[in-house]
């Protein structure tokens, strides 16, 4: 979500994150080998007049002098770092172990000052519950005090017409790097959007939902800023683990205050704020009640790198919003923390002393097309999924522009979680907020974050369609009365909810009649599991003259010569993929670029709900490869629908055998396992199809193309090397090694209404069939 005339942004992107080292301004420090094998660090002769602190696997200095050189020196006395203090005086150094006895000291000729030992902390390393308990917080905007001295913004919003003293109130922290916690009133964005436009004091649109809907339904909202933005202080390192000990501080801080209700905080978002609570939940903070995040990714290499690919649309776009934001205010970052430094912000202005410290993400992820743990395992939401204990509501889209259709691969993760309930639907970034999971997600807040039965909200079904009509530019189906209202108390309410399918997917989103495009699902199906237990791998195999079939053809090969300009890098030129029906511009696949393989009419209705893969046998005349399939239907009438693509770079096809699947091939993106493809012979390169949540209609035909990446989406967009047709690409037919599509096939799973228009289904552009120039 970024601010209202764009999107939901959204998007964790985050690549990478933080991984890199430091600074627009001061050089990066340089790290010293461990152990007994570092140096001596000169001996301290004087106190140090800088301020030195350690942080969360981490350590920084606030107040030297612009230029100084500075030594980090570990409790035996060895440098461990070094660096140069940036033009606000101010250097981090990160990746260091916890632990006591960290010094920063500075050499001057024979003079070496030194600051007073500090401790680098670990993530379990949480203060005492009085350091949470002596913050109060204020309606309005305030600063949180974190464990390792940096204050973040935070402003506390009540319910419309409510006083503290009218608590305690059940209460939700959104949390992310957003324009979040400007102190004027998110409401007017709706209400006075003209007027809104031109106040930076106004929140972004991304604090939605839990800035206006929250309070709207009777809760309390923090909505809390991301270290290195806004007026927060410290240096944005997307996701890392201080960031993560920020989360985890606030819920206590917040869970401490009187005024809310059973000292318990739920946590609630969109995007950058859905993403968020996977790691502060993960980090399990006492005062934690439930998390409900919607349209998350569980990677964040996944949208940065899909494939191996650099994602130089939305991810390259993202991450400069996110080196803009990072800028220390006046003179650059977000408007509001200007805005609050020339009203007099002192504290606001204190806080940009650590922004030149800021990492280069950017750099980062265009220089290292690799999978590193160091730097992505603390930033993986899925990775975190495995820790959470506490109720989970999450809802997604297949298709999301944004953030991606790969995220229900976290599921498995919160497997030991009883209480989790997932939503997915065909759709774009803004449709986890569609009729169907709202009224759900409001009686999940009211079960498990407000401690009551749920209450009757006429206000969210009346205003619904003004609502969509705002946020997704589409018409909506009726939002569903809450549920459970009449239970005789909350643990018979409670019960009634975990009645619910853990896993729901929702079919035919767009497809009401005589509104194409409009929001809500005609259909549903509910799981015990994800994978879905009883879906069936389903081998299609590819063929001659493009047939896609189900027995294994006679040997042979077809070629094509993969170009990434052969179509336009996007299938959305212009407008918004939230619109009811965009202006889509999906280019057919022609001539000998790419490969189109399809089945033939099918005799009865197809579910195909789950991952999936394409299991290529590949020769290529290169060393590497970039390959994007996509699964479509051609329908009787000539039409072709989009279902779901999938991505690799061929030299990162290894897998990891125990992760991967006959649906699910999981590569391991390590830099170790990279292998060129073999000159003159063909090898297997499976590449994974995000998961699918779709009914092939009888009378239709499966279809699976074959291309260098790009044209199938709105916003992503892949940085593939231009081939200018020198590039011939042989994928293998028939006999042992021949090649594949396996779709997970639930046998008894039959769909529920008619087959769509085309266009209507979100997220799922159409165009007239043609062949490719293969025959399929």
């Amino acid at each position: 979500m970024r601010h209202r005339t764009t999107k939901f942004t959204a998007l964790v992107l985050a690549l990478g994150l933080a991984l890199a080292s430091c600074s627009s301004s001061g050089a990066a420090p340089d790290k010293a080998a461990g152990g007994s094998g570092g140096t001596a660090a000169p001996a301290v002769t004087t106190t140090a007049a800088f301020q030195a602190h350690g942080s969360v696997k981490q350590a920084y200095v606030e107040g030297a002098t612009p230029g100084q050189a500075l030594v980090l020196a570990d409790a035996s006395g060895r440098q461990v770092a070094s660096g140069t203090a940036d033009a606000f005086g101010s250097l981090i150094v990160r990746d260091l172990e916890p632990g006591d006895g960290y010094t920063f000291r500075a050499v001057d000729g024979s003079t070496v000052a030194g600051s007073p030992a500090f401790k680098v902390l670990a993530l379990t390393d949480a203060p005492k519950a009085d350091f949470y308990e002596k913050q109060e917080l204020k309606v309005g905007l305030n600063y949180l005090t974190m464990r390792d001295g940096v204050t973040v913004a935070a402003t506390v919003r009540l319910p419309q017409g409510k006083t503290l003293a009218d608590g305690p109130f059940p209460t939700v922290v959104e949390y992310s790097g957003y324009a979040v916690a400007p102190p004027h009133d998110p409401l007017s964005a709706l209400t006075d959007p003209k007027k809104a436009e031109n106040d930076p004091l106004v929140p972004a649109t991304s604090t939605a939902v839990g800035g206006i809907i929250a309070p709207l339904l009777g809760f309390a909202t923090v909505s809390l800023q991301m270290r290195g933005s806004g007026c927060s202080g410290g240096a944005m390192g997307l996701f890392d683990l201080p960031t993560t000990a920020d989360g985890y501080d606030a819920v206590e801080i917040v869970g401490s205050e009187p005024w809310v209700k059973g000292n318990k905080v739920g946590m609630v978002g969109i995007s950058f704020s859905g993403i968020s609570q996977f790691f502060v939940a993960g980090a399990q903070p006492p005062h934690l009640a439930a998390i409900a995040p919607l349209s998350v990714t569980e990677d964040l290499y996944s949208i940065g790198l899909p494939g191996a690919i650099y994602n130089n649309g939305f991810a390259a776009s993202w991450l400069a919003e996110r080196v803009s934001d990072a800028k220390p205010a006046p003179e650059g970052g977000q408007p509001w923390a200007k805005a609050m430094i020339e009203g007099g912000d002192e504290q606001c202005r204190t806080n940009q002393k650590l922004r030149l410290q800021t990492q280069d993400i950017d750099t980062i992820l265009k220089d290292d097309p690799n999978r590193n743990p160091a730097l992505y395992d603390d930033r993986s939401p899925g990775r975190w999924a495995k820790n959470i204990t506490v109720p989970v509501f999450l809802v997604g889209a297949l298709q999301d522009e944004q953030t991606g259709g790969q995220w229900p691969s976290m599921i498995p993760a919160l497997a030991e979680d009883k209480d989790v309930w997932v939503s997915m639907m065909n759709g774009t970034h803004v449709d986890s907020l569609g009729p169907a999971t709202i009224s759900r997600w409001i009686e999940f807040l009211d079960l498990f974050v407000a401690d009551q039965v749920p209450v009757a909200r006429p206000l969210v079904t009346s205003f619904g369609e003004q609502l969509y009509n705002e946020i997704a530019h589409a018409p909506a189906q009726k939002v569903p009365d809450i549920r459970f209202t009449d239970a005789p108390n909350l643990e018979a309410a409670r019960q009634a909810f975990r009645g619910d399918p853990r896993v729901r997917v929702l079919f035919d989103n767009g497809a009401t009649a005589g509104q194409p495009g409009s929001l809500g699902p005609l259909w549903e199906t509910g799981l015990t599991a994800w994978p879905p237990p009883a879906a069936t791998a389903t081998t299609y195999y590819l063929g001659a003259g493009g047939s896609l079939g189900t027995t294994t053809p006679a040997d042979g090969t077809v070629t094509f010569t993969p170009d990434p300009d052969a179509r336009p890098r996007t299938s959305l030129p212009k407008g918004s993929a939230w619109d009811a029906l965009p202006a889509y511009v999906w280019a057919p696949v022609t001539g000998g670029t790419g490969l189109g393989f399809v089945s033939e009419p099918l005799t009865k209705d197809l579910a195909v709900v789950g991952p999936a893969s394409l299991d290529l046998t590949l020769q290529s005349s290169a060393a590497d490869t970039d390959l994007q399939v996509t699964v479509s239907e051609v329908r009787p009438d000539g039409q072709e629908m989009y279902v779901q693509s999938g991505f690799l770079r061929a030299s990162a096809r290894a897998l990891d055998p125990a992760a991967s699947t006959d649906l699910h091939p999981v590569p391991t993106y390590l830099e170790a396992d990279r292998k060129p493809l073999p000159t003159g012979e063909a090898t297997s390169v499976r590449i994974p199809i995000f998961p699918i949540g779709y009914a092939f209609r009888a009378g239709s035909k499966i279809r699976i193309t074959v291309t260098a990446p790009g044209g199938d989406r709105p916003a992503w967009e892949f940085d593939t090397p231009s081939t200018q047709g020198k590039v011939t690409d042989t994928v293998v037919l028939g006999g042992a090694k021949a090649s594949k599509l396996v779709l997970p096939v639930i046998a008894d799973l039959q769909p529920g209404d008619a087959q769509p228009a085309c266009p209507s289904l979100r997220g799922q552009p159409c165009r007239t069939y043609a062949a490719a120039g293969n025959g399929g």
